[in-house]
């Protein structure tokens, strides 16, 4: 299912996109998945354990420069990574070296003594302490991830958030303003909704930032 879901979006248009998921497990799960139904279609790139430097710079110069497979069999690239690590923050894809990323989950933290100590101190302050302990900081990394895809007041890009969680308005509120005309939709009409807002974009002509 979601590998269906990942393709919708990079049938929305042709391009380059990363999807996010909350462990490697899963991670490689859907990227078996997604290989077997839909591998043909799309060129594809995985995040490895332990990559180093010159790996991962090879996995971010395939998005600058199309992706080779992407260039000459007008393919798009999709890229599974994890959520949290060194893919989701602190990289730059500019214009259309990236137009959309998929989010499964909603990152919380595992169980542990630390969050549970956490979570107990804030609600002896009668607070809420799973948020502090948990949906915070899951909720970060989220909107970490998908802040890859809008990194200019030039870009544009669209954002798939996979669990149902994201309805409920304990997360909906922590959505930037920006994320107000949100569209929830299911796996049949998924794709539909992405091909429409990319033809929407079309009929609209951009204009040049003009400076402050």
């Amino acid at each position: 299912k979601i590998a269906g879901y990942l393709n919708g979006m990079v049938k929305g248009k042709q391009g380059n996109y990363l999807a996010f998921f909350p462990s490697y497990r899963m991670m490689q799960d859907v990227y078996e998945s997604y290989r077997e139904l839909y591998g043909e279609e799309t060129e594809l790139l995985i995040q490895k354990t332990g990559m180093q430097e010159t790996e991962r710079e090879a996995f971010l110069d395939a998005f600058r420069q199309g992706g080779e497979a992407a260039r000459e069999e007008k393919k798009s690239l999709l890229g599974f990574c994890v959520l949290g690590g060194i893919f989701s923050e602190g990289i730059d894809l500019k214009g259309e070296a990236l137009i959309g990323a998929a989010v499964v989950g909603t990152g919380l933290p595992q169980i542990c003594n630390e969050r549970e100590i956490l979570r107990q101190y804030y609600e002896k302050k009668e607070m809420d302490g799973f948020a502090y302990a948990y949906r915070y900081p899951g909720m970060n990394k989220v909107l970490q991830a998908a802040g890859r895809v809008i990194r200019t007041d030039r870009d544009a890009g669209v954002i798939l958030l996979l669990d149902e969680r994201f309805r409920e308005p304990d997360y909906r509120r922590m959505f930037p303003m920006e994320w107000e005309d949100i569209r929830f939709c299911r796996l049949p009409e998924a794709g539909t909704v992405l091909k429409d807002f990319w033809n929407t974009r079309k009929s609209i002509p951009e204009t040049a930032s003009q400076p402050d």
